[in-house]
């Protein structure tokens, strides 16, 4: 199945002020590069030749002086613009009438992935059909939405549930702000309401396509998730990608994935 790919690089950025007054959290450096890069660079691993980068209002001259047209990465990139951040299921409404009948990998513009098995996972997953999302084992799960399993087999779990923040521990396996999806989740997405802080929620939509048997759950393993949405975490990121850089010689970004796949 052929995915176009969704940057959500909106927000506010709020938990980095005052870094975000100025700009979007997106195009703050992580060691050398803005830390969009990443991004994009994770799209690129899965298969991913079109994409769409949302951005928040005001931003997108910056954006586009910074990423341009995508032909540098051979990958095509198109703007949109979301007026205020009412949720990340928000993204399918905003590019419905340009993913059209495609699919979607929809990925958080502050997420940074980085595993040389995770990579070649992506490609992988880039011409099946499935519906999948990851699960991330972490010490602060209430942080985050996570996955309520139930054991099928003693090798085997199935989730049964997408928990928001819980109050309660319900296991310490975190979802990621990756996401593969087919075409339905644009409809999915039209159907939900806002939750009670006004957004379409991602964790509802996800709920949905398990309430219907059709999402799969891969726990990523032997790879980093960086999630950078505050001053410790960004500061972090950067210092792992400078760490890895120096380490191996290699330059992790879209310039990479594009050069091993062969799209420059």
């Amino acid at each position: 199945m052929y995915r176009k790919g969704i940057i959500l690089a909106g927000g506010r950025g709020t938990r980095l002020y005052p870094l975000t007054k100025g700009t979007s959290k997106q195009l703050l450096p992580v060691y050398k590069q803005p830390l969009v890069y990443y991004s994009i660079a994770t799209l690129i691993d899965a298969g991913v030749r079109e994409i769409a980068v949302i951005v928040a209002k005001g931003e997108k001259n910056r954006f586009d002086r910074t990423l341009g047209d995508g032909s540098q990465w051979g990958v095509s990139i198109t703007y949109f613009i979301q007026d205020e951040p009412k949720g990340i299921a928000e993204a399918f409404i905003i590019t419905k009438d340009w993913v059209q009948d495609s699919g979607v990998v929809l990925i958080l513009g502050d997420n940074i992935f980085y595993g040389e098995s995770f990579s070649e996972e992506l490609s992988e997953l880039a011409n099946m059909h499935q519906n999948i999302i990851f699960a991330y084992e972490v010490s602060n799960p209430s942080d985050y939405g996570v996955v309520q399993f139930e054991r099928v087999t003693t090798k085997r779990c199935r989730a049964v549930r997408i928990i928001e923040k819980p109050l309660q521990y319900v296991s310490s396996y975190a979802v990621p702000g990756l996401y593969f999806y087919d075409n339905t989740c644009i409809k999915k997405a039209l159907t939900l309401t806002p939750s009670a802080r006004g957004e379409l929620e991602i964790t509802d939509l996800n709920n949905l396509y398990i309430d219907d048997q059709e999402l799969d759950v891969k726990i990523i393993r032997n790879t980093a998730w960086l999630d950078t949405g505050n001053p410790d975490s960004l500061l972090d990121a950067g210092e792992f990608v400078r760490v890895m850089e120096r380490r191996t010689g290699i330059e992790i970004g879209p310039m990479r994935s594009a050069k091993k796949l062969g799209l420059i």
